[in-house]
């Protein structure tokens, strides 16, 4: 008889880049975005099956339950359980990206584009950060307008202040402004929308899973770790493509055909944000760690009680 799969963790190794990259590969596909509810209810119902029995389900083998798995693990959040808001899933990440960073990257020049497609931004930024937040975490609206309001405020002076400053200078540094903004929206967006969090703390689990508190210094490291990322997963089609059209366009390549420009750049856009969404999120695990002496002193003191000979706790460092 065969050994049971253990589908409560990542199909590949996640101490490793590669293994983390494979499995956000399959988390962030596109694909999964077009899933039925009918599929989600399905892929969730043999999921739940299989976690209580052990056994294939009928019909199945291991491909097809890994596959069942990172359907499910793509629409439901990994600590509540709910299906997650479409828009704001991982898998939504490319084509949505793909349409907003090829607008941002495109219609750059005049204040209405610039202050449009920012705001658009970080529109549909707020609806992933609190699809995606850690934990069972609450957000009032008070909170989400408030860090909505502040995102937006902070992308919009960004693009529209260095907009100004790069004029009259090299065309490309122009293009890079959108880059600059969403660098600074995501500090300022991803810190309130979890605020919460670092207010009250996420929860943090011994390594056989027992719930040993809330800790702030998780919900700190955590929060940092998903604005490194998030960064990452902009970095290639806002400054990679931003580069290479301002050198196609100095070479004479669009000089009879000057709208071509706006298809170049979204098919390298699309390129660069579906591979650079799960590329970014295997930066860091998800299932992240933190040594038992960096906690506060009641969480360690928990933890020790269930297991004197701990050395690390785990928590969901969010997406």
């Amino acid at each position: 008889m065969s050994k049971p799969i253990d589908i409560d963790k990542p199909k590949w190794d996640q101490s490793t880049y590669a293994g983390r990259a494979k499995h956000f590969l399959l988390l962030t596909n596109p694909i999964n975005c077009l899933a039925s509810d009918d599929d989600l209810d399905m892929a969730k119902r043999i999921i739940d099956e299989y976690r209580k029995t052990k056994v294939m389900p009928k019909g199945y083998n291991e491909e097809k339950l890994w596959a069942a798995k990172y359907l499910y693990d793509s629409a439901f959040h990994p600590d509540t359980g709910e299906k997650m808001l479409r828009v704001g899933r991982m898998s939504a990440q490319a084509p949505m990206n793909t349409v907003i960073t090829g607008c941002m990257v495109t219609f750059y020049k005049t204040k209405p584009a610039i202050m449009f497609w920012q705001w658009l931004n970080q529109t549909f930024n707020a609806i992933v950060n609190y699809t995606n937040r850690s934990g069972d975490a609450v957000i009032t609206t008070k909170q989400l307008f408030a860090s909505y309001c502040a995102a937006c405020g902070g992308a919009l002076s960004t693009a529209l202040y260095l907009n100004n400053k790069v004029k009259g200078m090299n065309p490309v540094f122009a293009r890079l402004v959108p880059f600059a903004a969403v660098c600074g929206a995501n500090f300022i967006n991803i810190p309130m929308m979890r605020s919460n969090e670092l207010i009250n703390g996420t929860p943090v689990f011994a390594p056989e899973g027992q719930r040993v508190g809330d800790s702030k210094v998780a919900a700190r490291t955590g929060i940092l770790l998903v604005c490194i990322s998030r960064v990452a997963m902009a970095l290639p089609g806002l400054t990679l493509v931003p580069i290479i059209t301002n050198t196609a366009v100095q070479k004479g390549l669009f000089c009879h055909y000057p709208m071509a420009v706006i298809p170049f750049q979204i098919a390298l856009v699309s390129i660069c944000v579906t591979l650079a969404t799960p590329l970014g999120c295997a930066f860091f695990e998800q299932k992240a760690t933190l040594s038992i002496d960096s906690v506060e002193k009641p969480i360690k003191d928990n933890a020790i009680k269930l297991s004197p000979k701990i050395k690390t706790v785990y928590y969901n460092k969010g997406l």
